[in-house]
């Protein structure tokens, strides 16, 4: 079996509503095993057939969730491993992020990048709001609260595609949680 985490964008937002049980329980009866949840904010744990390649588990979960709630729920599947790697790249001297009123933003893109599309999200860079790209992932810095930015977030969507954002902590936690050793 193979661990993963599914990203779930746009869970408990805009009139959408499941709580954690129900959408463990959708997880369980799709065939996904070792299901977990974390927060209320669409992030599940489970474990998978090593056969199962990553674009076919993410359809189906697409699929599964489509058809049991009525509506499309984008996935953004990261493997253990991914997570890991998540965690341990910094992407910002650790100085900036303790000097930071805002939290360490990360927003999960469906495919990496062309170096153009990562080239023209990274010049939107200011001293206000930092941005690192790496593979799958747009990491930010905001200086303050993501409200007070100026960052242009329709922008960037536009330009990289669909993503879901979670705080770099948040993944940190669950890699900590689900993942250790």
């Amino acid at each position: 079996m193979r661990r993963y985490v599914a990203f779930l964008r746009g869970m408990n937002v805009g009139g959408h509503r499941i709580k954690n049980e129900d959408l463990r329980l959708r997880f369980e009866a799709m065939g996904l095993a070792e299901v977990a949840t974390f927060r209320a904010s669409g992030n599940v744990i489970f474990a998978a057939e090593k056969g199962d390649g990553t674009v076919a588990l993410t359809e189906r979960i697409e699929t599964g969730l489509s058809e049991a709630l009525g509506y499309e729920v984008p996935v953004f599947l990261r493997s253990a491993a991914e997570v890991g790697e998540i965690r341990a790249y910094d992407p910002f001297d650790p100085d900036l992020v303790t000097a930071s009123a805002g939290k360490l933003q990360l927003s999960m893109l469906l495919s990496a990048p062309a170096a153009a599309a990562r080239e023209e999200v990274l010049a939107m860079e200011t001293e206000e709001d930092r941005l690192a790209a790496r593979g799958r992932e747009l990491y930010w810095l905001p200086s303050g609260g993501m409200l007070d930015s100026l960052l242009d977030l329709k922008a960037i969507d536009t330009i990289l595609g669909q993503s879901t954002r979670r705080t770099k902590g948040t993944i940190d936690q669950i890699a900590a949680r689900h993942f250790a050793g």
